[in-house]
């Protein structure tokens, strides 16, 4: 499953920089694809191909968010999710809408960085 940052946020800004797939973003910014990966174009839903620099619509314009299709739970970096160990007031917490294996995970830290 990927994380997700709960309404709790503070906006404190500790999350961020532990992501190794840059999959944290503060409240109203716009996310890209390939922040901190190594995608050049993404194939979305329904097909459409984007330019991993194209930015992307902001998931929340209040609190710090999590682009799930980017999260792999630190799966293959570190041994567990380091925005929840950071997090001052435990708001980093399991997305119960994205639930994923381990081979999954690490199967998207692959595609992500482009990994053979």
């Amino acid at each position: 499953m990927a994380i997700m940052i709960t309404d709790e946020c503070i906006n404190c800004g500790a999350c961020e920089p532990e992501c190794p797939n840059t999959a944290i973003y503060e409240g109203g910014a716009q996310w890209r694809w390939a922040d901190g990966t190594s995608l050049k174009e993404v194939q979305v839903d329904g097909g459409a191909t984007v330019s991993g620099v194209s930015p992307q619509t902001p998931i929340s314009d209040e609190y710090y968010y999590i682009v799930s299709d980017k999260c792999t739970e630190c799966v293959g970096f570190h041994e567990e999710p380091q925005c929840a160990a950071v997090c001052p007031v435990d708001c980093c917490v399991d997305d119960p809408d994205y639930r994923e294996t381990q081979e999954k995970l690490l199967s998207k830290k692959q595609w992500l960085h482009q990994e053979a």
